[in-house]
């Protein structure tokens, strides 16, 4: 099981909300990160995922960018 999650995100983004609720579903523990309130946290999000949308989750230095549930699963280990 993955020991290291953030899901960097804003407030208004829908596909952040439907992140955060696919991993509260699994009990995956995260951290959230509010890119729109933090701006050296989203120069942080951008450097490590080349892209300036959310929500961008990275999983012990996988990022994956959008909510891709499949890849999510894959990545956490859930079926």
């Amino acid at each position: 099981m993955p020991q290291n999650i953030i899901l960097y995100r804003t407030e208004m983004c829908i596909w952040c909300h439907r992140t955060k609720e696919f991993l509260d579903e699994h009990k995956i523990k995260y951290r959230e990160i509010y890119v729109d309130k933090d701006h050296e946290k989203a120069k942080e999000m951008i450097k490590k995922s080349g892209q300036t949308g959310v929500p961008v989750i990275d999983i012990d230095g996988k990022i994956i960018v959008g909510f891709r549930k499949e890849d999510l699963k894959k990545e956490l280990n859930i079926k």
